[in-house]
């Protein structure tokens, strides 16, 4: 079974998409098979693999977006992925395993327009269909923005483990807090719709420290943001294998000069030495995370 991991924090800023765009692209370089979905209406993670050429064309035309799953309702998820997403300037293949079912602008249209079944919720819609395809990849992504309502549900609802980036900040905790809150609730609102085969509902494993910038200290942060891990691992509300991972991603140049050229820190990494060291965080973290796996 596929590793089904949603990132997510309720506190917006904090560099989500850089950090699961670039672990994507660093577990697909290990020889991972990677699916990542973009649940966030900002498209970020879409546009930056997808670039805005490719990117204009599916959100001029609404057609092969996750949306298009719900409204009109005639697509099917494994017709929307797009393989090998990161291509060259010819079209190349510049990271086999890599693969994306991209959104675009009208995924907010989730949220207040779609009316669907009242008897299938769209995460139940969503995960039918993710487990026609789940089989084909080692880790299964969810990009999802920070709260849990539709678009984040259908990321949530069909993970089985729950990753929150931070900062180093008392917002970042509140963000956390808030969305261990919210998670409990909407775990008891899904409840009667998961199967067996789905495995356990999602649980927070762990909060990633991400863009970090030199000469912060961060030790206060971590040791408030612990003390919450802990609270919660008593009133067991986040898994009991759950830890603020080791593996701290700097703010680095080089990430945003990456998204610029649409291509991830791992193939862009060996240009500067800054870059060196931000490709060797995102590479402990790829490693840290496959071993946190051996203990689920």
């Amino acid at each position: 079974m596929a590793r089904k991991i949603a990132f997510l924090n309720y506190k917006g800023g904090v560099g989500k998409t850089s950090l699961i765009v670039n672990l994507a692209a660093c577990l697909a370089k290990a020889g991972q098979r990677v699916l990542l979905f973009d649940f966030d209406t900002q498209s970020n993670a879409s546009i930056w693999l997808l670039r805005l050429e490719r990117w204009n064309k599916i959100n001029n035309t609404n057609v092969g977006a996750v949306y298009s799953i719900f409204e009109p309702g005639t697509a099917k998820l494994k017709d929307l992925v797009v393989k090998d997403v990161v291509e060259g300037k010819n079209g190349e293949k510049l990271l086999p395993g890599l693969d994306l079912v991209p959104t675009t602008f009208n995924l907010v249209e989730l949220e207040s327009e779609y009316e669907g079944d009242p008897r299938k919720p769209p995460y139940l819609l969503f995960n039918e269909q993710l487990r026609e395809l789940e089989s084909g990849y080692d880790f299964v992504l969810f990009d999802c923005p920070p709260n849990i309502l539709h678009a984040s549900q259908c990321g949530v609802f069909s993970a089985n483990e729950i990753y929150v980036p931070a900062n180093p900040d008392a917002l970042s905790l509140i963000g956390f807090t808030l969305l261990v809150e919210k998670l409990h609730k909407f775990q008891q609102l899904s409840a009667s719709f998961r199967v067996a085969q789905m495995g356990p509902p999602a649980a927070v494993q762990g909060i990633i420290f991400n863009s970090i910038k030199n000469g912060v200290d961060i030790e206060v942060p971590k040791m408030r943001m612990q003390l919450r891990m802990n609270q919660y691992k008593a009133q067991r509300r986040v898994a009991p294998t759950a830890k603020l991972f080791e593996t701290q991603i700097r703010d680095a140049t080089i990430v945003r000069r990456a998204v610029a050229l649409g291509l991830p820190v791992v193939l862009v990494g060996q240009e500067t030495s800054e870059s060196d060291n931000v490709l060797n965080d995102y590479r402990r973290l790829t490693k840290e995370i496959i071993k946190h796996g051996e203990v689920l």
